[in-house]
């Protein structure tokens, strides 16, 4: 492919610059790679039943009663 040769051309109709542009557009996105998909959201109903971060060791009892 030389630097010549259109990517690709309109075989019917007149298309409008507007119409072109969507259509560059939707190219551009259909080849780009997918990203990863987004972590699924965990509900705070779930979140709540796990610790806060602290591994259990000495004083954590005594510390679990206090405000965050």
């Amino acid at each position: 492919m030389s630097a010549e040769e259109p990517l690709f051309r309109v075989v019917r109709g007149v298309p409008t610059a507007e119409e072109l542009a969507a259509l560059v557009g939707a190219i551009v996105v259909r080849s780009r790679p997918a990203g990863a998909p987004a972590p699924a959201p965990v509900s705070t109903w779930a979140r709540s039943g796990r610790p806060a971060g602290r591994a259990p060791g000495r004083g954590t009892w005594r510390t679990s009663g206090l405000p965050r």
